[in-house]
Parts: C-alpha cells; structure tokens; sequence
C-alpha cells in the first residue's frame, strides 16, 4: 500500500511556524499589559496610603506638602500608566487578530489534509477491494 503524501506539508509547516509565532508575540504584549496594569493598581495603593497617612498624624505644614507633592506625582504616573495601557491593549487587539488570522490560515490547510487523506484512503480501500476480488475470482476460476 503507497503511502499518503501530501503536497502541502511544507506550507502547513510555515503555517504552523506562523501561527505559533503570532502565539508567543500575542503572550509577550498581554504580559506587557498585565505588567502595566498592576503597576496601575500599585500606584493607586500607595496614593491611597499616602492620603491615609497624610491625614493620620499632627503634620506641620512642609509635610503635608510633602504628602501633597508624593499624591501628585502618584496621580501623574498613574495617568501615564493608563495611557500607556491604552496603548497596550491596541497591540493586544492587533497581535490577536494577527494570530486569529495565522490559525485560520493553518486550519485551512489541515482540514484540506484531512479531505486528501480521506480520498486517498477510500481510493486504497478501493484497490484493496478490487484486487482481493481479483484474487478470490481467480481462484474461483481456478476450482
């Protein structure tokens, strides 16, 4: 029985190469963003422990400046931060249309290897069939 060959296997593997490419680059920016949005939810602690202590204890006045100059800069980075979140998920969304579009590409293609080795099994059964009906007619004939 011949062995089933299928013409595309080299593409199906650059598809598959591809696509777990498009894979890894899809982990790396959503880490990226998970990153940044614990160092959102870090920042909003500490603003939320230095208004706390700003207001707990007898400050002078250069101290409660200090704490007001520390909330500030915490409010400054956190917008920072959401901007460069935004921005994250923008290449959260491209890289997992990219990788959608990669195992698209590769599914085409095994499930046309699946159909191929479909036919080319029926087609073997078919000879296997024909040529054991050859065998037992000739002996048949023999008898």
């Amino acid at each position: 029985m011949k062995r089933f060959h299928y013409s595309l296997e080299k593409v199906l593997r650059l598809r598959e190469y591809r696509e777990q490419e498009a894979k890894l680059e899809l982990g790396r920016a959503t880490g990226a963003l998970t990153a940044l949005e614990n160092r959102i939810s870090a920042t909003a602690r500490d603003r939320q422990d230095a208004a706390g202590a700003r207001f707990s204890r007898d400050h002078g006045g250069p101290e409660i400046t200090s704490y007001d100059n520390y909330i500030l800069r915490l409010e400054q980075e956190t917008e920072r931060l959401l901007q460069d979140a935004a921005q994250a998920e923008l290449v959260v969304e491209e890289k997992r249309a990219l990788y959608l579009d990669a195992s698209r590409d590769r599914k085409v293609l095994d499930k046309l290897k699946e159909k191929q080795q479909k036919e080319n099994r029926k087609k073997m059964l078919a000879e296997e069939t024909k040529t054991l009906d050859d065998i037992s007619g000739g002996k048949r004939a023999e008898k």
